[in-house]
């Protein structure tokens, strides 16, 4: 009876060096691709990819020939993003840079590659900042990366006190907030990354009431992102605004600033009249509950109001 073999293995380290040497690398390259915006060249090997990732065996499936387009585009790819991909294809390993690891993990959902999303979801756990988390949440909404996602949301409700002080100008009934010069740029209200937060992905933010912020300083992030979204979009403000605004929860603020709030809200349109009627009937009628459409829960942030007292007492 013949003796079972023996698997033995040499060092790693010298095989997954040769290996990266071949990354993006003309030499025994049977594949070309175009990626990225910028339209860089990457070289590869076609039996590799098609061998570590179902995705590009099934791009590469067939034989080169006259029906089979040269070079492969793939241009929603970053040229960074795509040669870490290859790299982990080629190593199983991968060096991973913050300022492109969303990009990456956004190429191994798309491509299929379970063990380098995970590697990128720990990573940036390992790397959320204020400045990044916002980019990171809008991937999680996009891909459904549930513990993702709820991992952003508190981080977020643990970052986003902005500080906006309330100016009391000498008009009648107007108050405008402006934001405290002096206040760190750093909260994550005011990161580039919440102006461009999608629609879904701003509605679980509103939703909570564990937010460090007042809903004054709220109201005013609200329409700061709507603005943004109605120029890229070249939309109307309230049009942006419309998904989210029925989570702002107006009946907070005191009468001074709603009335402020009003009178803005003509001159720029944000929030459906109707949902500042519903805030003025809580006031009026003194009960939080005076009015189904305009909730009246405080949020972990809210400033201390002296109508406050009156929004837990049931509505008979």
């Amino acid at each position: 009876m013949e003796t079972p073999g023996l698997v033995v293995h040499g060092e790693a380290e010298p095989f997954s060096t040769a290996l990266r040497s071949l990354v993006n690398n003309r030499l025994y390259s049977d594949v070309r691709f175009v990626v990225g915006q910028e339209q860089q060249e990457v070289f590869a090997h076609r039996c590799l990819l098609a061998c570590r990732c179902n995705f590009f065996q099934r791009l590469l499936g067939q034989e080169p020939g006259p029906g089979v387009p040269s070079p492969v585009v793939l241009s929603t790819v970053p040229a960074e993003a795509f040669l870490a991909v290859l790299e982990f294809l080629y190593t199983n390993s991968v060096k991973l840079q913050r300022h492109s690891v969303l990009e990456v993990l956004t190429a191994a959902v798309e491509y299929g590659l379970e063990e380098l999303r995970e590697l990128c979801l720990e990573f940036v756990v390992k790397m959320l900042d204020v400045e990044l988390v916002c980019e990171t949440l809008q991937v999680a909404v996009t891909f459904g990366l549930g513990p993702l996602q709820e991992r952003c949301i508190a981080f977020i409700e643990a970052h986003s006190q902005v500080q906006l002080p309330i100016f009391i100008l000498p008009t009648p009934h107007l108050i405008l907030l402006l934001p405290d010069p002096f206040s760190d740029p750093q909260e994550v209200l005011g990161t580039r990354g919440f102006l461009e937060l999608s629609a879904p992905a701003l509605l679980p933010l509103l939703r909570s009431d564990n937010l460090c912020v007042d809903e004054a300083e709220l109201v005013l992030a609200a329409r700061s992102w709507a603005r943004v979204g109605a120029a890229v979009l070249e939309r109307p403000v309230a049009e942006v605004a419309a998904p989210v605004v029925r989570e702002l929860r107006l009946a907070l603020l005191a009468p001074a600033e709603l009335s402020a709030l009003e009178e803005q809200n003509r001159r720029e349109p944000l929030i459906p009249v109707e949902q500042i009627v519903e805030a003025w009937k809580c006031h009026a009628l003194r009960r939080g509950d005076a009015a189904r459409e305009a909730p009246c829960r405080r949020r972990r942030g809210t400033v201390p109001r002296e109508h406050h007292r009156f929004l837990d007492l049931p509505f008979k």
